[in-house]
């Protein structure tokens, strides 16, 4: 089955779009890439996401705008995908749509909302489209979140030790693979969801990252800024969990500032840095994790690579590229084979990952231009992902 994944994260830059021929064979799923595109949002579009996220007060006119600005991107980025991506003939699109909501209270997830109305990528593409992937889950009383540990516990399975695979968004996640236990996901906090708040902020908009890490190179942690966002009690709570930028944002960090003043912007930044591969090591402390798979935009922060290293002597850090998922694509990827598991009437969750009562089917189905025709069931779930990688 050939299949389109579509993700935007809660840094929300761009819409990461990949395909991949999937097979199940047994009790081993194949994966064979196609390639993948990144297809940024339009300012305005940004800019009213930006402006309609916690905390900020909104409208139902502007979650409505959203919902469809958000479905018509997805649309054209699936298009795209299915003409320069899978020569015109692909079976199913996959759409994680953009957060706008993970509602957390005391560590319980009760509700999530993701807008990308599917009917335009149904119109635009004439597929079949999964979406609204995490409400099941939540509904099971899980998190809903990390839904990538259904993939990284597949792909990390053939591995030694107690592998772990890390992304690195908006929001830093984590899935470790113990000998002998159930896999275990959670969020293990900001990534580059403060970061960015901070760079927006101190340039006022000028500048949306920090680019290459450098502001933070130049900076120096504060010591007792970081002691204050460590003091978070997010950080104590057990996996699993999940966060995001509703908890996350430049009003929790003004407030962090306004108990550890930090008048150099750079250390800021530094400091903040510096809290994403703290919160990190620590997990990874916590599992003795012996070999981190990493992914995500954050990956291209040299500084933020180097300091988790840092915080991780003795920890093998390798890109998932060298298991055959770019990373720049892997959740991407990872919702593809979410999409698959669905229509193939298989759970894409793992209990271990997200603390629901039990595995779930995961998403609802619009149909695309032609009357819906699902696969036979699968008789088991995978265990094993391999990845056919592309020759060079």
């Amino acid at each position: 089955m050939r299949v389109i994944g579509l993700m935007s994260g809660t840094s929300f830059d761009a819409i990461e779009v990949a395909a991949a021929d999937l097979t199940l064979d047994g009790e081993t799923l194949f994966l064979r890439p196609l390639g993948h595109l990144s297809v940024p949002y339009h300012d305005d579009l940004r800019d009213l996401i930006a402006a309609t996220l916690p905390p900020a007060a909104t409208t139902t006119q502007a979650i409505c705008a959203l919902d469809t600005g958000v479905g018509q991107a997805f649309a054209g980025a699936a298009a795209r995908a299915l003409r320069e991506l899978c020569d015109g003939t692909a079976d199913l699109v996959v759409s994680h749509g953009q957060t706008l909501h993970h509602w957390v209270e005391d560590g319980t997830v009760r509700g999530t909302l993701q807008l990308g109305q599917p009917a335009w990528i149904a119109e635009a593409t004439g597929l079949p489209v999964v979406s609204d992937l995490r409400s099941r889950d939540v509904a099971a009383g899980g998190q809903g979140a990390p839904l990538v540990g259904m993939t990284d516990a597949l792909l990390l399975h053939a591995l030694p030790g107690t592998p772990a695979a890390l992304n690195l968004g908006g929001i830093a996640n984590m899935t470790v693979l113990a000998p002998g236990a159930e896999p275990l996901a959670f969020d293990t906090g900001p990534a580059n969801a403060l970061l960015d708040a901070a760079v927006r902020h101190f340039t006022g908009g000028a500048a949306a990252y920090d680019e290459d890490g450098r502001r933070a190179a130049a900076g120096r942690t504060n010591p007792h800024l970081l002691r204050a966002l460590l003091d978070d009690p997010y950080y104590r709570r057990p996996a699993p969990k999940s966060t995001g930028k509703e908890h996350f944002h430049l009003p929790y960090l003004l407030r962090a500032l306004e108990t550890a003043p930090t008048p150099d912007a750079d250390d800021v930044l530094a400091t903040l840095t510096r809290l994403t591969a703290v919160t990190v090591a620590d997990a990874c402390r916590a599992h003795k994790v012996s070999e981190l798979v990493v992914s995500g935009g954050g990956t291209r922060n040299p500084v933020l690579m180097r300091m988790i290293e840092q915080e991780l002597p003795g920890v093998r850090l390798r890109p998932s590229d060298d298991l055959g998922l770019p990373s720049d694509a892997k959740e991407a990827l990872a919702f593809a084979v979410l999409g698959f598991l669905t229509v193939h009437g298989l759970p894409g969750t793992l209990p271990s990952g997200t603390g629901a009562r039990h595995a779930t089917l995961l998403g609802s189905i619009t149909p695309g231009s032609t009357p819906l025709r699902l696969p036979e069931p699968a008789v088991r779930p995978p265990r094993l992902l391999r990845v056919d990688r592309p020759a060079h």
